[in-house]
C-alpha cells in the first residue's frame, strides 16, 4: 500500500531480520517508515544457520517457544513469496540423526513427548540407521537411528537480508546507516526498538543476556563428497550439531554460551574445535572440505527464552530477546507488531 502524504510515521531502530520484517509489515499497511541501522556487526542474523523448522527448539520445558516457532514457521512460505525469490530456501526437510543408543533414546523422547504436540505423523517419520543413511549417503556408519521431519527447512541468511533490503526499498522505506543512542533522536509518530542487544541500552528496564554462538562455513572442493540436501541435525555423544546446505558451501553450527559482553565477536578455539570434531564425526567426508570462515555472533536472549514483543508506552514498541530464534520467529513477530501498531 502506498502511504498518503498524511499517513502516520514509524521509525524502526534496528535493520536486522526482525526490524526489517516489522518495517515491511507497517509499510504494507500504509505507514511512512524509516529504518535506523547501526551496521552488520550488530545484527545476529549475519551469523546464523537460517533454519526455519520448529522442532530444533523442541526441548523439555520450552513448549511455549516450540508452539510459537511452529506458528511462525507456518507463516514463512508467504513471506518467501512476498520477497519474490524462492531461491533463498536451501533445504526443504530436516534429518535428525543419533549416533548412539543414548542419543537415539533422547530423540525418541523428544519425538514422543514434545515434537508430537506440534507436528503431525504425516510430517515426522521414524528411521532406522539404514533408512537414515539412505537419505544422506555420506553419513557416518555410526548412525543409530533418526527422524525425517518434512517442512523443517532452511534458507540462506545472507540472501534473506539482501532480499529484505530490496523489498524495503520497493515499499518506499528509507534506510539510514546510523547508530541511535536515544529514542528521542528519531522523529516519528511511533518508534519500534528492534536493535538486538542495543535494545537494552535504549530501554534500560529491559534485561537481555548476550549469548555467543559460533558457526563455521565449509566449501567443497574437487576431492569432496557432495554436501547434504537436507538440514542435518545430529546428536553426537550427547552434543548437538547441525549441517545446513547453501548453494556453494555448508554451514556448521552452533555453540551457545554466555558472552563476555555485547562486543565479544571472536570465535574461541574450543568452540571451533568442537564443531569440526562433531561435524566430521557425523559426516566423515567433510574432512576434505575447505574451512572458509569461522564466525561468532551475539544472540540477545530474554530471561525466560521468549521474545519480548510489546508496547512500552503510547509512542514506543519493542521487539527483542529472540535469542537463537530470530529468523524462525520473524514472521510471527511482524504479525504481532502489526497488531500492536494497529491498536
Amino acid at each position: 500500500m502506498t502511504p498518503t502524504d498524511d499517513a502516520p510515521t514509524l521509525a524502526v531502530i534496528g535493520g536486522g531480520v526482525i526490524g526489517s520484517m516489522c518495517a515491511l509489515a507497517a509499510a504494507d499497511t500504509g505507514w511512512h517508515v524509516d529504518i535506523y541501522d547501526a551496521g552488520p556487526e550488530y545484527r545476529a542474523a549475519e551469523v546464523a544457520g537460517g533454519m526455519l523448522g520448529s522442532l530444533g527448539e523442541g526441548h523439555p520445558g520450552e513448549s511455549a517457544l516450540l508452539a510459537l516457532s511452529a506458528e511462525s514457521t507456518a507463516l514463512w512460505p508467504r513471506w518467501i513469496e512476498r520477497l519474490g525469490d524462492p531461491g533463498i530456501r536451501t533445504a526443504d526437510d530436516s534429518l535428525f540423526v543419533a549416533t548412539t543408543a543414548a542419543d537415539g533414546e533422547y530423540l525418541r523422547q523428544l519425538a514422543d513427548f514434545v515434537w508430537s504436540e506440534q507436528i503431525g505423523a504425516d510430517r515426522l517419520t521414524t528411521l532406522t540407521a539404514r533408512e537414515a543413511r539412505a537419505q544422506e549417503k555420506a553419513l557416518t556408519t555410526r548412525v543409530h537411528s533418526g527422524y525425517l521431519a518434512r517442512g523443517e527447512g532452511a534458507l540462506d541468511n545472507g540472501l534473506l537480508l539482501s532480499r529484505l533490503r530490496a523489498a524495503l526499498a520497493a515499499a518506499g522505506v528509507h534506510w539510514h546507516r546510523i547508530r541511535i543512542d536515544a529514542i528521542d533522536e528519531v522523529p516519528a509518530d511511533q518508534v519500534l526498538v528492534a536493535a538486538g542487544m542495543g535494545t537494552a541500552q535504549l530501554l534500560p528496564d529491559i534485561t537481555l543476556i548476550p549469548m555467543k554462538g559460533e558457526i563455521l562455513r565449509l566449501a567443497p572442493n574437487r576431492h569432496s563428497v557432495p554436501p547434504p540436501t537436507h538440514v542435518v541435525r545430529g546428536r553426537v555423544d550427547g552434543r548437538n550439531v547441525y549441517l545446513v546446505p547453501r548453494a556453494d558451501r555448508l554451514v556448521v553450527g552452533a555453540t551457545q554460551y554466555e558472552a563476555a559482553g555485547p562486543d565479544d565477536h571472536l570465535p574461541q578455539a574450543g568452540g571451533v574445535a568442537d564443531l569440526l570434531a562433531d561435524a566430521t564425526e557425523l559426516m566423515p567426508g567433510l574432512r576434505t572440505y575447505d574451512l572458509v570462515e569461522s564466525a561468532a555472533g551475539i544472540r540477545p536472549c530474554s530471561a525466560d527464552g521468549m521474545p519480548i514483543i510489546e508496547r512500552r508506552d503510547e509512542r514506543t514498541l519493542v521487539a527483542a530477546g529472540h535469542g537463537r530464534n530470530g529468523i524462525v520467529l520473524a514472521p510471527i513477530t511482524a504479525a504481532r507488531f502489526a497488531d500492536l501498531l494497529a491498536g
